[in-house]
């Protein structure tokens, strides 16, 4: 608790004067970094595992050589680090004078296993792609960190949704790496109630639909528009969705392009491993 007091105190000591323009952050640089022969907590593995990734800024070292400024961000499901680089996140954080200012800190945007552009079921594999959770997602993550960036210690880990469950596991399973944690959007505790409820739905959804055809389709099949509809309706609050769709109307117009552009650009198979297997799991608890 101590670590989130203190990186909350570390967000809010640049005053709101000082804050930078939207636009005024470093274009990030975008990698990826390859592990042979990685190994899954189901058995399984893949001989190679592809981790994409995004930084801003350059990684500082005190005289012993441990790294100083160095802020992990993860995303949620279904999500990818480019979601990070937008004016309503980067605008405010990432530019001159702002709390994690990019030419202070070396900011890691990693796409998580199954997301983005890392190695995920739609690369090929479809539905015999190895079985992920939370403790693959961070093993990958801590070896981008460590073996690829050459970071050995972060000033800060930090996470959205299920970025931030995986911060909670962080402070667990390497609790010296870093300074301090700041999960958002999550408790460290098992997915339940209506939070599985609806990822159970999508699951079923698409696994009981005669075109998916095990994972083997050509087209998407439609159960990916339904599991669409449902992350649209779970995935902000009550409040917003009525402002952003206060009509009979404006809300089908707003699900329409919402659910077109998940159809357009994500994958039926994607999805369902993503709310399959992403649930918290650790060393302590089940």
């Amino acid at each position: 608790m101590n670590r989130i007091i203190r990186i909350f105190a570390l967000l809010l000591s640049v005053s709101a004067g000082s804050f930078a323009s939207a636009t005024d952050y470093p274009t990030p640089t975008e990698g990826d970094y390859a592990i042979r022969d990685f190994k899954f907590a189901s058995g399984e593995s893949l001989p190679e595992l592809r981790l994409h990734y995004r930084t801003l800024g350059t990684p500082q070292t005190d005289a012993q050589g441990k790294t100083t400024n160095t802020v992990l961000i993860m995303h949620g499901t279904t999500g990818s680090g480019a979601q990070f680089i937008r004016p309503e996140f980067a605008g405010e954080l990432f530019g001159k004078d702002q709390p994690l200012d990019a030419t202070k800190f070396f900011i890691v945007l990693p796409d998580g296993i199954g997301h983005g552009k890392s190695s995920k079921p739609s690369d090929g594999m479809h539905a015999k792609f190895p079985r992920y959770g939370y403790l693959d997602m961070i093993a990958a993550q801590y070896r981008l960190l460590t073996e690829g960036l050459s970071v050995n210690h972060a000033r800060l880990v930090m996470g959205t949704s299920m970025g931030g469950m995986h911060t909670w596991l962080w402070g667990e399973l390497h609790p010296g790496f870093m300074d301090a944690l700041m999960p958002l959007a999550s408790l460290p505790t098992q997915i339940s109630a209506r939070n599985r409820a609806w990822r159970r739905s999508v699951i079923d959804t698409i696994r009981n639909d005669p075109a998916w055809t095990g994972g083997e389709y050509k087209t998407q099949p439609p159960s990916l528009r339904t599991a669409a509809e449902m992350l649209w309706l779970m995935s902000s609050n009550p409040v917003l969705r009525q402002k952003e769709a206060p009509t009979f109307a404006k809300a089908d117009e707003v699900l329409e392009k919402f659910v077109d552009g998940i159809v357009k650009n994500d994958d039926a198979n994607d999805v369902l491993y993503a709310r399959s297997f992403t649930r918290l799991r650790s060393r302590t608890r089940s």
